[in-house]
């Protein structure tokens, strides 16, 4: 069982706002890695080389974009190419927009627990992010019009699919990074306990900055692009 995290930003300033003390990027791969996610892809432009820096010692994979005409849709299927390449086993991604770096790794991990169908947070009334996309149903996302957004895209996804939304208590799943992590709602929790999120990936939220990137530090744009074309 593999579930792959696909991290999705607009562009280096997004990837290294300050997120608490830390840039976005390594914040959130620690939560996905945390939570149990993995492979872990960051699709961001990086011509400075500031965000790869970021994600020095973390399991992270730092993928060029596609380009910009493929859209939205070809950035997320960029990010799920890359991940099936990286892990053939691959059952299903986490879709993750940038901005949202408050996810809490617990939420991971209930995702991450009911992945074979699609699924998105939610807290209160409101649906949240990331969302899972199962590997089956990834030729639908690729058939989608590269314009529509991300969420458009969810969607319409959840119009050929269904979608099942997942109470996680989680305020994170909502709340980006606009809002100061200190003027958060209270974090609930699922209603449900889920199980105990794997050693292993926590351990990655303490590696130092300063030691290198394990894997590749970048997927140049042409490795598994085939379906985002």
């Amino acid at each position: 069982m593999t579930v792959a995290a696909v991290l999705l930003f607009a562009g280096p300033d997004e990837a290294l706002a300050d997120a608490a003390g830390r840039a976005a990027v390594r914040r959130i791969v620690e939560a996905a890695w945390a939570g149990g996610a993995t492979p872990i892809v960051v699709v961001c432009a990086d011509a400075d080389g500031g965000v790869a820096a970021a994600l020095a010692g973390s399991p992270a994979v730092l993928a060029e974009p596609a380009p910009a005409e493929a859209g939205p849709v070809g950035q997320i299927m960029r990010g799920i190419n890359i991940a099936a390449e990286r892990v053939t086993e691959t059952d299903a991604a986490l879709v993750w927009p940038g901005p949202m770096a408050w996810v809490d790794a617990e939420t991971v991990t209930s995702l991450i627990e009911r992945r074979d169908v699609p699924l998105r947070p939610k807290y209160g009334d409101e649906t949240g992010w990331p969302a899972l996309v199962p590997m089956e149903v990834v030729d639908s996302l690729a058939a989608l019009p590269t314009e529509l957004t991300a969420t458009e895209a969810l969607e319409q996804l959840a119009l050929r699919h269904g979608i099942a939304l997942v109470d996680t208590g989680d305020p994170g799943t909502i709340h980006d990074i606009g809002l100061a992590i200190d003027a958060l709602p209270q974090f609930e929790g699922p209603p449900e306990p889920a199980r105990p999120a794997p050693e292993w990936g926590a351990a990655a939220a303490d590696a130092a900055d300063e030691t290198p990137l394990e894997g590749p530090a970048l997927a140049p744009y042409g490795q598994a692009t085939q379906d985002a074309e």
